[in-house]
C-alpha cells in the first residue's frame, strides 16, 4: 500500500514538473507584450511634447496656497484667500515641468530641491531655508506629472503683507524656477 502512494505520488510530482516547465517555457517564446501602440498625430504630439519639455526652462503650470497638503497630483483643495491668521501654517501646493532625467537601466529619475525665503514689503529676509525638501525618484516612464507639497509654520508673524518664494532646482537638468506667492496675516482670522 505504501508502494503505491509514493508511486502514484511520484507520478504526480512527474506530471506537475511537465507542465510546469512547459508554461515556462510556452511564456519565454510569446515574445513581448501586445497592445496597440500611439500613432499619428497622437505619436506626433507625444514625441513634440518631451522636446519641448527638454529645452523648456524650469516651470510651473499651477502654484498656489492650498488648505491641506496633496494627496496626488491635482488633488488639492485650493485657499479661498492668502490671508492667515498668525499661528496657522501656509500649505503651498505646485506643479513643476520641464525638469530634467538621467536615464538608467531602473528607469527615468529626477530631482528637485526646493528652498524658501519669507520677505516683508520691503524685500527684507525673514525667514530663509535652503534644501528646505527634496522631490526625487525613479519611475519606469518619464513622470511628467509631479504634485509638490510644502508646508511652512511662521509662529509669531505680526499682522501685515509677506511674500514666500520658494525656489525648485533641478539637480539633475541644471535649471531652476522660482514661485512667489504674496500673502498676508490678519489678526481676526
Amino acid at each position: 500500500m505504501q508502494k503505491g502512494f509514493f508511486a502514484r505520488q511520484a507520478v504526480r510530482g512527474a506530471l506537475f514538473l511537465a507542465a510546469t516547465t512547459l508554461s515556462y517555457a510556452s511564456i519565454a517564446q510569446t515574445g513581448s507584450p501586445d497592445f496597440p501602440k500611439p500613432e499619428g498625430a497622437l505619436a506626433d504630439s507625444l514625441a513634440a511634447l518631451s522636446s519641448a519639455w527638454n529645452t523648456s526652462g524650469l516651470a510651473f503650470t499651477t502654484a498656489t496656497f492650498a488648505e491641506a497638503p496633496a494627496s496626488g497630483y491635482g488633488q488639492y483643495t485650493p485657499r479661498a484667500t492668502p490671508a492667515f491668521a498668525a499661528d496657522e501654517p501656509l500649505t503651498v501646493y505646485a506643479e513643476p515641468v520641464g525638469y530634467g532625467f538621467s536615464s538608467s537601466e531602473d528607469g527615468y529619475s529626477y530631482s528637485l530641491r526646493a528652498s524658501y525665503r519669507l520677505l516683508n514689503t520691503t524685500g527684507q529676509v525673514l525667514a530663509s531655508q535652503d534644501g528646505f525638501a527634496d522631490f526625487s525618484g525613479t519611475t519606469r516612464s518619464a513622470k511628467r506629472e509631479l504634485p509638490t507639497s510644502l508646508s511652512f509654520q511662521f509662529s509669531g508673524l505680526p499682522v501685515g503683507d509677506y511674500t514666500l518664494e520658494t525656489t525648485f532646482n533641478d539637480k539633475i537638468g541644471g535649471k531652476s524656477g522660482t514661485i512667489s506667492l504674496p500673502f498676508s496675516i490678519s489678526a481676526g482670522q
